[in-house]
């Protein structure tokens, strides 16, 4: 087993690798233009320059921080209204008949609405800005959040609450210490599959002019041809989705962990 730990440790890597390769052949031998596709080593110089240069340098230097803090605090309550919302219908809609057939009509139907349709509407609303942002990312995430929170809590054993009034647990507490650890599994899914759609409909929130933003520099940058750019962009939004991912991934298993011990 301690053999193929290394193993392990390179598997996640051999597609970037073979990716960047292919990049450096097609740049090398000229198989794509470059103002199709610029060098990597042109990439790393503008990822550079965007992330570490003095602000107001030259174009975009030094955007990097104020870009990054603007996209993550729309992220962030985006995601968390989904959440809100989110996993307390979820769990009614899980457990109680009633409210699953009160609300499934209207959720599946609103969630075949495809999210571009819901942007007009939303700068007509809300204007451009922060609040569009907001909203069309809780919208996003609200869906996957709710239906992986609906069937995980529908599939918990019943056993499982008769055991725990026999133990003497109420009905309250056994939503914390029972029915919530049982779904989690399948919560954690629908959590990080919101997360990752958030952040492609913060991309679409600020496509609409917002003054700052990654998804603001990206669409800048396409309107002045600069393809390094929206390059640096796709992979730094890459690279901050992959980290909250793994944070919330592991603040999820760290929190019910602790909470089943106290329970």
């Amino acid at each position: 087993m301690k053999k193929l730990r290394p193993y392990r440790q390179i598997l996640p890597w051999i597609i970037p690798g073979i990716l960047l390769t292919v990049w450096f052949a097609a740049c090398r031998f000229g198989w794509v233009p470059d103002y199709l596709l610029p060098d990597p080593f042109r990439i790393v110089k503008t990822g550079y320059i965007y992330l570490f240069a003095q602000a107001d340098s030259g174009p975009y230097a030094g955007r990097f921080l104020a870009d990054a803090s603007a996209s993550l605090l729309r992220v962030g309550f985006g995601f968390s209204l989904a959440v809100v919302t989110g996993i307390p219908l979820g769990v009614l809609s899980g457990r109680v008949a009633t409210c699953r057939r009160l609300m499934s009509a209207t959720v599946n139907g609103l969630r075949a609405v495809p999210g571009i349709c819901w942007l007009p509407l939303a700068l007509v609303w809300f204007g451009i800005g922060m609040r569009t942002t907001v909203f069309l990312v809780a919208l996003a995430a609200f869906f996957p959040i709710y239906i992986n929170t609906a069937a995980g809590t529908r599939q918990v054993n019943p056993l499982l609450y008769q055991a725990g009034a026999m133990l003497g647990v109420g009905r309250i507490r056994g939503i914390f210490a029972i029915l919530l650890p049982a779904a989690m599994p399948q919560i954690i899914s629908g959590l990080r599959l919101g997360l990752g759609l958030s952040w492609a409909y913060l991309v679409l929130g600020e496509l609409t002019g917002v003054p700052n933003g990654l998804g603001a520099v990206i669409m800048d940058a396409r309107m002045l041809g600069r393809i390094d750019i929206i390059i640096v962009g796709i992979i730094l939004i890459a690279i901050l989705g992959r980290l909250s991912d793994l944070l919330l991934n592991t603040t999820l298993c760290l929190f019910f962990k602790s909470a089943r011990r106290s329970a």
